[in-house]
Formats: C-alpha cells, sequence, structure tokens
C-alpha cells in the first residue's frame, strides 16, 4: 500500500501528507488574512486601533496607544505610543503614505514614537510633506528629535540619496478646541479634556462622507466630551478597571501615587458607558486598558460594567483590531 505506483510517482501516504500538510496551510492562511486589512474600498473610512495599552510601561500583551482613520487610502495617524510604526507595517500601511498626525496629548504612552515614526517613514522612502497637530511644546518635541538625530540625518541624505527631512514636515500647534484641520476626505475637530496634571489634552473628532468617530485621548467623564461625540458613528475611549489598580501595589515601587495619578485622570468602565449613553453613540469601542497587562481581567469584565450603562454595542479592543 506504501508502495509508489510508477506511473503516478507518488504513495498513497506521501499524497495524504501533503494533503494535510496544503490543508493546515490553508486553514493558517485564512486566519492570517483575517487579522490583515483588506484593500480599502473608494471613499469608505477605515479605523484600526494599532496599539491598545494605557501607560509607559513596556508589557507583553500590548503596545502602547496609537490609531489609524484611513479614508481613500490616506492614513490620519492619532497618537504615536511605542510601536505605532511597526504595527503600521503589519496593518499594511505603507509608512510612504504618512500625512497628517494628530497627538492628544504630551504622556509618553502617546507620542513616544511620534518622531521615530516621521523618521522611519522618511527612511521607507517617503517624499512629500507631513503635517502634525498638537497641544504645545510639539514645535519644540519636533524640533528636539531632529537634533538628537542630525548626525544621522545629514549622513543618509548624501550617503543615500534621501531629501532633507526637516523641512518636510510642518507643526500645527493647539491651544484651544475647534477645527484642527479639513481637507477634501476629512474634518478633524478637538475639545479640550479634562486629563491633570497635563494641559491641554485634547480629544479628537473626525467626520468623513460615511462615518464619525471620536477619540477621547486620556480624559475623566468631562461635558466637552460628551458634546464632541454627539451622535458619532464611533466612539474610542480610554478606561480603567479600577478594582483590579490595587493589584499594582505588589510590583510597582511608586505604586500609592500611581494609583492617584489613574483615578484621578481617567475614567472607569461605568463611566465610560455613561458618556457613550449621554452622547447618544452608536458604538463604544474600549481602548488604552489601565491596568495593561493584567491576564486576570477578562473581556467581558471591560465590557459588562460599561454595557450596564449603555445599549449600543460595546467592543473590548486589541491591537490591530478593525473597527
Amino acid at each position: 500500500m506504501g508502495k509508489k505506483n510508477k506511473k503516478q510517482g507518488i504513495s498513497r501516504r506521501d499524497f495524504l501528507v501533503g494533503s494535510l500538510a496544503t490543508t493546515i496551510g490553508l486553514i493558517g492562511h485564512k486566519h492570517l488574512s483575517a487579522q490583515v486589512p483588506l484593500q480599502q474600498k473608494k471613499g469608505a473610512t477605515r479605523v484600526i486601533l494599532l496599539g491598545t495599552g494605557g501607560g509607559p510601561r513596556p508589557n507583553k500583551m500590548r503596545n502602547q496607544t496609537s490609531q489609524v482613520v484611513l479614508v481613500n487610502d490616506v492614513p490620519y495617524i492619532v497618537d504615536c505610543g511605542g510601536g505605532v510604526s511597526r504595527q503600521l507595517v503589519f496593518a499594511n500601511v505603507p509608512l510612504t503614505r504618512l500625512r497628517h498626525i494628530f497627538i492628544t496629548h504630551h504622556h509618553s504612552d502617546h507620542n513616544l514614537e511620534y518622531g521615530s515614526l516621521i523618521y522611519n517613514a522618511w527612511v521607507s522612502g517617503f517624499k512629500g510633506k507631513i503635517d502634525a497637530y498638537g497641544p504645545p511644546p510639539l514645535a519644540k518635541i519636533t524640533k528636539a528629535f531632529f537634533e538628537t538625530n542630525e548626525y544621522d540625518i545629514n549622513i543618509r541624505i548624501p550617503d543615500e540619496g534621501r531629501p532633507p527631512l526637516v523641512p518636510m514636515v510642518s507643526t500645527h500647534e493647539i491651544n484651544k478646541p475647534g477645527l484642527v484641520m479639513e481637507d477634501e476626505n476629512v474634518k478633524v475637530t478637538s475639545a479640550v479634556v479634562n486629563h491633570p496634571p497635563v494641559v491641554p489634552s485634547f480629544a479628537y473628532r473626525f467626520d468623513t462622507k460615511d462615518r464619525s468617530i471620536v477619540f477621547s485621548g486620556d480624559t475623566t467623564q468631562c461635558d466637552s466630551l460628551i458634546e464632541l461625540a454627539k451622535g458619532a458613528d464611533v466612539l474610542i475611549h480610554e478606561v480603567i478597571n479600577k478594582g483590579a489598580l490595587g493589584r499594582l501595589l505588589a510590583r510597582v515601587p511608586n505604586a500609592d501615587r500611581l494609583i492617584k495619578h489613574i483615578v484621578d485622570s481617567h475614567t472607569t468602565t461605568e463611566e465610560v458607558g455613561m458618556i457613550a449613553k449621554k452622547a447618544g453613540v452608536k458604538k463604544l469601542v474600549l481602548t488604552h486598558f489601565v491596568p495593561v497587562d493584567d491576564p486576570t481581567i477578562t473581556d467581558e469584565m471591560w465590557i459588562g460594567p460599561a454595557k450596564s450603562q449603555f445599549d449600543g454595542e460595546v467592543i473590548a479592543a486589541k491591537d490591530l483590531l478593525e473597527v
């Protein structure tokens, strides 16, 4: 039975092994395809959660906060926590398409890779202009990044034939709520939110032809965010699990002060549901999870308290989730 048929050139055993391998390969391919965003339909708006973790400490469970809105294949980046460049690669968003960056506030888990994202787009072959928006001192941060990497940048320009990087970037500092920018794809407006001691901190609303998406940034429950999010299709909101914060005491030296900061400047799961209800949004997406690396907190433990206040759809985001 196991002998090769000379005409066929393959044994039944080899055939079965090959078929099994092909089947496994197809299953694996199908699983992989489910994780990779498909080509965007012309005019459609897509939103991908690149990183969903809150806080400055690296961890094994989530990348730091970053999101991308895609309209007509143009990416609009919201926040640049650690790992944003690589996450864009995983999401099949070419860094060479980078044009617009929005920073909600200047905590490191939201801006740590801001300069690096610009640099990584440049070394990937980017040519064009990048507009960056955010609160002060965005211009100073941008200049400092270029100065830190001046040696490397100045070598690569003549050695690799790259265009000068610094003139490619324009910064736009935001000091008050209102219209941030508008182009043929999207209108972006902002609201000042409450995230002490970081002032100002912003939430952003993106209105496109087919969707409206609001990013809360880091904030407590506040009326300005509710007003910004009125009637939005999607509210992407930070969240903390207050009951689990005590477990930080066992592994963080400055836990007492850290927990006070977290509670005083962020939003609990129940409060996020209240905000979604008051704003009348269609879908609530939880992100920027704190604590970020506690495996005992299930998705339902994040979603349940929010759903107790909000009747619409609630999603606990994962890195690279498209909503």
